[in-house]
């Protein structure tokens, strides 16, 4: 699942975007929320899935977590992934919120 591998996916986009830049994206349309869920509620649950060593079948609980439903989650996670690969400024505010989780 795409979804599993974001946070590997964006410590490659790292060195690419400064912090400044992140935070100035902020204010980007492509940092609006996807099917209802902003950026740190996609890293919380990619961060609580760790917990659960990526099973996926506990997905649906830890979006839940969140006040996310699963057909919401779904395409959130699939555009959140999409964002993540296209923007290193994107990649480095998801990794900066999923250490923080």
């Amino acid at each position: 699942m795409e979804t599993l591998n974001c946070a590997r996916d964006a410590k490659d986009g790292l060195a690419a975007a400064p912090l400044e830049e992140a935070a100035a994206a902020r204010t980007r349309p492509d940092f609006e929320p996807i099917a209802g869920v902003a950026l740190d509620q996609f890293a919380a649950v990619s961060k609580g899935i760790a917990a659960y060593n990526y099973d996926r079948s506990r997905l649906a609980e830890v979006a839940a977590s969140q006040g996310i439903d699963p057909v919401s989650w779904e395409a959130a996670s699939q555009g959140w992934t999409s964002r993540i690969r296209a923007s290193p400024a994107i990649a480095q505010l998801f990794n900066q919120l999923y250490r923080a989780s």
